[in-house]
């Protein structure tokens, strides 16, 4: 099954909590520090929701589509390269608690969209950095190149 993933960094990530659950009526299917996520059926959603600064508005870090395998995400960066899109991939990448394969690309106003699959749990947030890591979520090459950073990866 294939859902739709959105990512949102929330000052107060327990609040949010109690009222994502209020709203989809279930509790999160993973809870770590700073980070819960919720495997929503009806309708197909993974909500990810990472504590950001306190007092800062809700805003969307980043628009995902979890798949079943890596042979979907696999095709996904096929089609997208065919359809003459810039990609970006990252396999046996640590995200979010969990190991995955991926492959990333921007939209229009650059927002950024990853289709993932999650192989395993993972003791961390993300790849080579602390829970807390600052800096571009899986950015492309080009940006990384940019900015001088590595990918901090807070969401996914």
């Amino acid at each position: 099954m294939s859902r739709v993933q959105l990512a949102l960094n929330v000052a107060d990530l327990e609040a949010s909590v109690t009222f994502y659950s209020r709203l989809f009526g279930t509790e999160p299917a993973k809870r770590r520090p700073g980070y819960a996520n919720f495997a929503i059926t009806e309708p197909p959603l993974k909500l990810v929701l990472i504590e950001g600064e306190p007092g800062q508005d809700t805003r969307l870090d980043h628009l995902g589509i979890e798949v079943v395998s890596t042979d979907r995400v696999t095709a996904a960066a096929t089609r997208l390269r065919e359809a003459g899109l810039a990609t970006f991939e990252e396999n046996d990448t640590s995200c979010c608690y969990a190991l995955q394969d991926k492959v990333w690309v921007h939209g229009p106003g650059q927002e950024p969209w990853e289709v993932y699959v999650v192989k395993a749990d993972a003791d961390g947030m993300a790849k080579d950095a602390p829970a807390q890591a600052e800096g571009p979520c899986c950015t492309t090459p080009e940006e990384q190149a940019q900015t001088g950073t590595e990918c901090a990866c807070p969401a996914g």
